[in-house]
């Protein structure tokens, strides 16, 4: 492991998510450990007409539970979930905000989309009442950019504030990025994760001609997203958040927080080979995952475990265990992989966050959750995705691998915290 200064260590203080298994991350990780699909019927749009009705929505949330009735009137459901997600997180913490310089408490949250549904209602007014009928907080809804300025507002958090936009990367790359802007001293806290509610009409058109959606299994949605399976047919919508509160090391321990894991290392790479796929030999996705192990000072040996990004599509899949095969070698058949979209779908940039969750729970719970649905094997997917059932094993480093549209690629490294 890479020797850093204690100024220059990032750790993890405090998470929060809403997902498709439950509200908090107690209710995501325990659904995920017992093998529990969320993935159902969509409920937040109506899908007469198209090939699939299915989605992994954050069922039954009421924003009002925690936030402001005006004030929440006024986010997108995006960034209500950052908002929630954000505090759940600052809770665990125990962060107590009057205490703390604002101006170094920042935000940086990866997001793919915005508010879709709420631009898809805007579109509709337009057409159908005209534009001088559009609210007007139609662009403070819908701009990708809102979710972390509505964090940022509602917990005053004065410092560095960004939105990284990279598709399904989006996520990953939030904290990756989160943790540089700590490391070169612009901040001591940064609220990082991702965050993505976009199931509308307007997002399940595009992916539907896309033919990215999975379609076979519509009549037992729990049944349809099956990462690294030989009858895998595309991914299953899905939304949600996962956050983290990163420190300065030295931070964290000047007030005695509570350290639940280390943010090691972190890369991003760019395939530069095509708008949709993933570059085919895995050579994009590989450089991303090496040169966050480098940074954080570890070999390929070293790693106990990694967190696909497993969307359960034909290519993505195949590539990405090549690009397993080709940081870690014979090794790679000894590495645990788990894919967690098995049991949520993919949340484009809100997957990267809540994947990062799972990471530091598997660390510190010593649990790899399964990989569901695995029941043909694929002759080009071969390695070991600890398939169906979950497994112990004692997980001092995780890499989580995020891949997203345009060839973005981001992975991060997170290590058992060992002290100072």
């Amino acid at each position: 492991m890479r020797q850093r200064r204690p100024e220059h260590r990032v750790v993890v203080t405090g998470m929060g998510a809403l997902t498709p298994l439950g509200q908090s991350v107690g209710e995501f990780w325990d659904g995920l450990v017992a093998g529990r699909s969320g993935i159902d019927h969509m409920t937040l749009c109506d899908t007469t007409g198209f090939p699939t009705t299915i989605a992994g929505e954050v069922k039954g949330f009421d924003p009002t539970k925690h936030i402001n009735v005006k004030a929440a009137r006024r986010m997108a459901r995006f960034s209500q979930f950052a908002v929630v997600a954000a505090g759940q997180a600052i809770a665990q913490a125990k962060l107590d905000l009057t205490k703390e310089d604002r101006t170094r408490c920042g935000v940086l949250l990866g997001n793919g989309n915005g508010g879709y549904p709420t631009l898809e209602e805007g579109a509709r007014v337009l057409v159908e009442k005209g534009g001088m009928r559009m609210s007007p907080f139609f662009f403070p809804m819908t701009l990708p950019n809102i979710a972390a300025s509505q964090v940022s507002l509602t917990y005053d958090l004065q410092g560095y504030s960004a939105t990284v936009v990279t598709a399904c990367a989006a996520g990953t790359q939030g904290v990756g990025e989160a943790a540089e802007v700590i490391r070169r001293g612009a901040a001591d806290v940064m609220i990082a994760g991702g965050v993505e509610a976009g199931i509308s009409q307007l997002g399940l058109a595009g992916f539907s001609v896309m033919r990215a959606l999975s379609t076979a299994r519509d009549g037992t949605p729990a049944l349809a997203s099956r990462p690294f399976d030989a009858q895998r047919d595309g991914f299953v919508p899905a939304e949600g958040a996962g956050i983290l509160v990163l420190e300065r090391l030295t931070h964290a321990l000047a007030r005695g927080a509570a350290i639940l894991a280390e943010v090691s290392g972190y890369a991003a790479s760019s395939d530069a080979f095509h708008v949709v796929q993933p570059d085919e030999d895995g050579a994009g996705a590989s450089r991303a995952m090496a040169w966050a192990l480098a940074d954080a000072g570890v070999t390929p040996p070293e790693v106990d475990y990694v967190n696909a990004h497993a969307t359960s599509t034909q290519m993505n899949d195949r590539v990405e265990t090549l690009a397993i095969k080709r940081v870690f070698g014979e090794g790679a058949h000894r590495v645990p992989i788990s894919a967690t979209k098995s049991m949520i779908g993919h949340a484009l940039g809100g997957a990267g966050g809540m994947e990062a969750v799972v990471c530091v729970q598997t660390i510190l719970t010593g649990v790899m959750h399964p990989t569901i649905n695995y029941e043909h094997p694929d002759p080009d997917c071969d390695l070991d995705y600890v398939p169906n059932t979950a497994r112990l094993k004692d997980v001092r480093v995780a890499l989580t691998n995020s891949f997203g549209f345009g060839g973005q690629n981001a992975c991060v490294v997170f290590a058992r915290y060992t002290g100072a």
